[in-house]
């Protein structure tokens, strides 16, 4: 059968299915849960938080937004440092995309509220790190957050994109506040003495029937660094050259969102949505040295390059829900779109010697992308008796993504009639109106999706289980206009997944869980554009036919309740995966001349990936210290996998996460203090031509508070105390052969680093 005729059939039996559950007659739905929490609950918080115990079959891990709180996270990336298994391979101070189990952020599926959310990689909206969405947990304010959900395997109401597991973020709705609260703060960032400020507020309550909750928010960011690079021939040889650097990443991210839910039409109607808009610049100035020696006399280019940019990101969802035909069925309709627009600018000045000028060149780019995507989801859920739960349903998404990526460039020798002087360094000598797309570069891809699945949930005796069954089925459209020429590929996965929790005690359980996952290849990676120097003075260009990459996979875990509060857990986790996509070198030289190449995504072969998670989260009430919390997690991490050189781990995947810190409250006094200190392992990544060695310096937070009365918080916190670096190795070739060989092209030292920042809030309900 055709993947159209199996889409059309699918469609049918969709409709049919939920044509005579709809025609029912609708009963009254279930009451909600009326639960609220009130506003001072969140603003004088009355204990620690510790890290949530999930009933069900399915491993989760569940964080409430009180857990990152004290710490005041600006992003929803700064908090999900604290959590196991979660690096980041970002610059320092930025955590955008997130390496669930140190693998590539594509294999992490990031869900806002269960809906999947569109977007490029990293904020230029290129190429970045390749995974579509990954950004967007550094452009969502923290203070959005209910709860964070870490779901180590996948089930089958949910999409199987999600190898490395998934990361739901869960917005406060209508249910989670009764009342409001505001909240505002500077901050200096003591690197360059920068101040900013945050401001923001939330109310909930109800509203002509019905219970609503809008916030807003906005808060500065930047984030100055510092950049040394080092250039050898080969390891132990004199220096070359040395180029020194400052980049500086200034912005404004703004954000509202809103949850209403209301009974009608005898059942509820659910509505929530958030807009969360960045302006943003990147600027980056830097000077390269002759030998290493840092003065004037040996100058050897200064280059210039600024990025403005300006994205927005917006979701509108609704839900109705109702009972018929027996059980509860529900029908959700959303609307999710990602706009980013990048203008870029290099100006780069070569002298022979300084301040003789040879020669200036001035490079300019324009990126606009824009996603858009609908979801539609019928499900119906009910009970069989004897303690099981059938739910079954089917998933439709209809995804596009609109490029245009425009480039122009122009570049002067000595001698050249009017060669001119280089003045401003601002990109004047190129004329935006001259710009013209990219080879490739204006594109539209289209990802039509329908997926159809069954779960049966039930318990017997001590034991919890969940088995299902997804059936995904997809199709792609490349159109690539600046050729005229148009691909498409469709392919069609089985997706099993089998969950089993048992309670050996009250406060004792084991879960096992097997599952297959299925990674669609990225948006990045499927556009034909050619950009030139996206990954360092490198070009890449994607793959319109890349087949999908599936796996197999365990998880095996044991947590056991400490107290009230407490609780403890290992899990072991084992991937078995086929046609891992991944970066390559054509082999093709690049735009900058020799010693660059042109890199690709395509289909590697097959991989292993493996390692031990173990988190702690616990009061010491044991010891008799009622008011101190600890928390810990560390994870080891492996991996496998064969290229034409011969066995390595994942690319840039982490060797291990380490994350320690307590809090200690002072009732008498009403405050608070706590520390937390993070260290990631390094990592390692080589494709032909190129090897890439990176390793981070450890991170040191704390914070102290004192409450006033029960309204009433300020709260001071410092992060990055310890100066963090990031380091990182080139070795470099000019060929695979030579690489092999260990001849060496350039050896390359790079260090970036950034001071502490400081954050004064004070949070008010009311």
């Amino acid at each position: 059968m055709s993947f159209r005729s199996n889409r059309a059939w699918l469609l049918g039996v969709a409709s049919a299915a939920f044509a005579f559950t709809g025609a029912a007659k609708a009963q009254d739905a279930s009451d909600a849960d009326t639960a609220v929490t009130q506003s001072e609950d969140i603003v004088v918080l009355g204990e620690i938080q510790y890290r949530n115990r999930v009933e069900g079959a399915a491993p989760v891990l569940e964080y409430g937004a009180e857990y990152f709180q004290r710490f005041e996270p600006l992003t929803v990336g700064d908090a999900l440092k604290r959590v196991p298994s979660v690096a980041f391979l970002s610059d320092v101070l930025e955590s955008d995309g997130v390496r669930l189990r140190g693998l590539d952020p594509a294999y992490t599926q990031i869900l806002i509220n269960g809906e999947q959310v569109p977007g490029a990689g990293d904020s230029s909206g290129a190429f970045g790190n390749g995974a579509d969405g990954a950004f967007f947990v550094d452009r969502i304010p923290a203070e959005l957050i209910e709860r964070v959900e870490i779901v180590r395997s996948q089930s089958a109401n949910r999409s199987g994109d999600a190898l490395a597991g998934a990361i739901n973020i869960v917005l406060r709705d209508s249910y989670s506040l009764d009342g409001g609260y505001i909240r505002a703060g500077v901050l200096n960032w003591a690197n360059d003495d920068h101040w900013g400020q945050t401001i923001g507020g939330v109310w909930g309550g109800e509203v002509g029937g019905g219970r609503l909750l809008v916030g807003a928010n906005m808060q500065d960011r930047h984030n100055p660094k510092d950049k040394v690079s080092l250039r050898f021939d080969e390891p132990g040889d004199p220096i070359n050259n040395s180029e020194v650097q400052t980049d500086v990443r200034d912005g404004t991210d703004y954000s509202a969102n809103f949850s209403y839910d209301i009974e009608a039409l005898g059942g509820e109607l659910s509505f929530d949505g958030f807009i969360v808009h960045t302006d943003r610049t990147q600027t980056e100035d830097s000077i390269e040295y002759s030998d290493g020696i840092v003065d004037d006399a040996n100058i050897e280019t200064l280059n210039a390059n600024d990025v403005d940019i300006e994205q927005r990101s917006f979701s509108l969802n609704g839900r109705y829900t109702f009972e018929s035909f027996g059980g509860e069925n529900r029908i959700g309709l959303g609307f999710a779109q990602f706009t980013n627009e990048a203008f870029e600018f290099e100006d780069e000045a070569s002298f022979d010697p300084f301040p003789v000028l040879e020669e200036y060149g001035s490079e300019i780019g324009d990126t606009e992308l824009t996603d858009e995507e609908w979801r539609l989801k019928l499900e119906h859920e009910r009970e069989l008796g004897g303690g099981l739960e059938l739910e079954f349903g089917v998933h439709f998404e209809q995804k596009e993504r609109e490029n245009l990526v425009r480039a122009a460039d122009v570049g002067f020798e000595a001698g050249d009639p009017g060669f001119p002087p280089p003045t401003d360094f601002d990109g004047s000598l190129v004329d935006p109106a001259d710009l013209d797309a990219v080879d490739g570069g204006d594109n539209t891809i289209e990802r039509r999706r329908i997926d159809p699945y069954v779960m049966l949930t039930g318990e017997a005796g001590a034991i919890e289980w969940e088995a299902g069954l997804r059936y995904e089925t997809t199709e792609i459209t490349v159109e690539d206009r600046t050729t005229g020429t148009s691909d498409e590929t469709s392919y069609e996965v089985v997706l099993p997944s089998a969950h089993v929790s048992w309670n050996l005690t009250e406060n004792d359980r084991v879960l096992l869980s097997a599952a297959r996952t299925v990674r669609s290849p990225s948006f990045s990676f499927l556009s034909p554009a050619l950009l030139e120097e996206e990954l360092g003075d490198s070009d890449f260009q994607g793959v319109p036919t890349l087949d999908p990459e599936t796996a197999w996979g365990i998880d095996i875990g044991y947590e056991r309740r400490l107290g009230r509060t407490g609780i403890v857990g290992v899990n072991y986790f084992y991937r078995d995966v086929s046609d891992l996509i991944e970066i390559f070198n054509t082999g093709v030289e690049g735009s900058e001349g020799p010693g660059t190449f042109v890199y690709s995504a395509r289909n590697t072969g097959d991989g292993k990936v493996w390692g031990v998670e173990f988190d702690l989260s616990t009061s010491l009430s044991a010891l008799g210290l009622e008011n101190t919390g600890v928390f810990f997690n560390y994870s080891w991490l492996d991996s496998e996998v064969e290229d034409e050189i011969g066995t390595r781990r994942f690319n840039s995947q982490a060797e291990s996460i380490f994350n320690i810190g307590f809090i200690q409250d002072l009732p008498r006094i009403n405050s608070s203090f706590g520390v937390t200190y993070r260290d990631q392992g390094s990592a390692f990544s080589r494709v032909v031509a190129e090897e890439v060695t990176t390793e981070y310096g450890a991170d040191l937070e704390f914070f102290v508070e004192h409450r006033f009365g029960s309204n009433f918080t300020v709260r001071l916190t410092g992060s990055n105390l310890l100066d963090e670096s990031k380091d990182e190795v080139f070795d470099k070739f000019d060929n695979l052969a030579d690489q092999i060989a260990r001849d060496y092209d350039e050896y390359e030292l790079e260090s970036e680093s950034a001071g502490p920042v400081f954050q004064l809030v004070g949070r008010y309900a009311f």
